[in-house]
């Protein structure tokens, strides 16, 4: 299963990225406007992985002007951490989630509908603009063009809970590769959370998948108490995905 997830990882990103390579790590860059990549251990690599590889990189990355970021499973590239670590990155543990079964489904909440939002849809705007939100982050510029592309070409799905005026207030996708999907960027404005929204979403994300012939669909939860909510909808916990990026501050600093 790990081994099907990261020949997914390798492939998800290729359509709109390019791939640079780095022995054992890849390097994926944005083609175009969007939002940027990241580097993640080359499919097939075994063993460690030298700092030195890290450094360069990352040395790539800053002349790029993209962020340095580093995206793998802990199980499956063991080694990767204490080279990412002893280079000056911070990593963050989240746990990587596998839909058994269907999945269960969750009513609608009171107030809302929730259902697939298409590329041509009217709610198209604010459901993309709505993750935005719920991270605190103003929606990117050309970001619902870009999401109606990949709706289009087949490399996304978009679900949205909608208020009464039709404005999304929970939206999330789903990647499909082949028979595997992986579940994404599920968020929900400030404010209507906690009115579970998002695992609505979730639900209707995991029915568009199957639906679509996905026999694999995972996820990565933000931490243990997002998911024990995911636990609601049929997902269990098979590895740690790890991602690591440079301290904010510390950038800072470095360019000053």
């Amino acid at each position: 299963m790990l081994n099907r997830i990261e020949s997914y990882y390798d492939a998800v990103t290729r359509p709109s990225s390019r791939a640079e390579d780095f022995g054992p790590l890849t390097l994926f860059v944005q083609a175009g406007d969007g939002w940027p990549y990241y580097a993640r251990p080359t499919l097939g690599h075994e063993g460690e992985v030298a700092v030195e590889a890290v450094e360069a990189v990352r040395a790539r990355q800053r002349e790029l002007g993209v962020p340095e970021a580093f995206e793998w499973v802990a199980e499956t590239t063991p080694g990767l951490r204490a080279a990412v670590e002893a280079s000056g990155l911070t990593v963050h543990e989240h746990p990587l989630m596998v839909l058994e079964g269907d999945g269960l489904a969750v009513p609608d909440p009171e107030g809302v509908t929730v259902r697939m939002v298409g590329a041509d849809d009217i709610a198209l705007e604010t459901a993309v603009a709505a993750p935005f939100a719920a991270f605190g982050m103003p929606p990117m510029p050309g970001a619902a063009d870009r999401v109606a592309q990949r709706i289009t070409g087949g490399l996304t799905r978009l679900a949205a809970a909608l208020d009464d005026t039709g404005s999304a207030l929970s939206a999330g996708q789903h990647q499909p590769v082949g028979a595997v999907s992986e579940v994404v960027g599920v968020g929900t404005v400030p404010a209507a959370q906690r009115r579970g929204l998002g695992l609505a979403v979730t639900a209707a994300l995991v029915a568009d998948a199957r639906a679509g012939g996905a026999e694999l669909v995972f996820l990565s939860a933000s931490d243990a108490d997002v998911a024990r909510l995911y636990g609601r909808l049929g997902f269990r916990t098979i590895a740690t995905a790890l991602i690591a990026e440079a301290d904010q501050e510390a950038t800072t600093a470095e360019e000053a």
